[in-house]
């Protein structure tokens, strides 16, 4: 059962320090308009709570591809515009793989099939279609790595795949069900979906929040909270809000 989108839910057995206040992002894909709107809502309603002694920023990754504007997002994201916070940045599959494309692991074919064909257009490299070749390919990545400033490839590649907060793990997509998070592997960070949707309790003694899984609304089981709410064609960007034994969410567009 989904939680009501404004409700502030009393979770004693799930926190964080006090003082202290989480905002997590969920999957922006290429969407500077709505980053853009959400960063205004988090600083308004950080400014209503002048009891926090720090507060946090947590992207969960997937910041590029399928909307047009991942390298403005990408350039927000870098700039930094806010004050007060920390920040902590999460790796996404789709990170992932525009990386291993620019790096030469991979021909880029899933890439951009899955949005990276916007990514290319939104740094000015003009494609009308899949590389039909290698030639083909190996010119593709050329004019990407040409488009794409270091700064760019550097923030990407800084990303990490999971962030830990008092009784909250953030990951990407999720986590294998009966490891422990010393025992996961990247590719389940950055993809798992099925077996640890289907787990009842991936995580013992932690709450997962995660993305990378397209829900209407944020979906909050009580041991994980999925907010990607599909940014991308939704126009609803959302934020998970945590502050001592309280969570919320903030989100772009009509609430639900």
């Amino acid at each position: 059962m989904f939680r009501s989108w404004l409700s502030r839910v009393e979770l004693p057995s799930a926190a964080v320090a006090d003082g202290r206040a989480i905002y997590a992002v969920g999957d922006i894909h290429g969407r500077l308009d709505l980053i853009t709107e959400l960063l205004t809502k988090i600083a308004d309603d950080a400014g209503q709570h002048p009891e926090d002694r720090e507060r946090r920023l947590i992207f969960l990754g997937d910041y590029i591809d399928r909307g047009m504007q991942s390298r403005g997002v990408v350039e927000t994201l870098l700039s930094k515009p806010w004050s007060g916070f920390g920040s902590t940045f999460l790796m996404g599959n789709h990170e992932e793989g525009m990386l291993d494309f620019l790096r030469g692991r991979s021909d880029g074919s899933a890439w951009l099939s899955y949005g990276g064909v916007e990514t290319l257009l939104s740094y000015g490299v003009a494609v009308r279609r899949l590389p039909p070749d290698g030639s083909a390919t190996r010119e593709l990545r050329e004019a990407l790595r040409q488009a794409v400033p270091v700064a760019h490839v550097d923030f990407l590649s800084s990303c990490v795949l999971s962030h830990t907060e008092g009784d909250y793990v953030f990951v990407h997509a999720g986590v294998r069900p009966g490891r422990t998070m010393e025992q996961q592997t990247r590719d389940d960070l950055l993809w798992i979906r099925e077996d640890f949707l289907r787990a009842r309790l991936p995580l013992p003694g932690k709450v997962v929040v995660h993305g990378h899984t397209i829900c209407e609304v944020p979906q909050d089981l009580g041991y994980r909270i999925d907010i990607d709410t599909g940014a991308f064609a939704s126009g609803r960007l959302t934020s998970l809000v945590i502050r001592g034994k309280t969570r919320r969410f903030l989100n772009t567009g009509a609430p639900c």
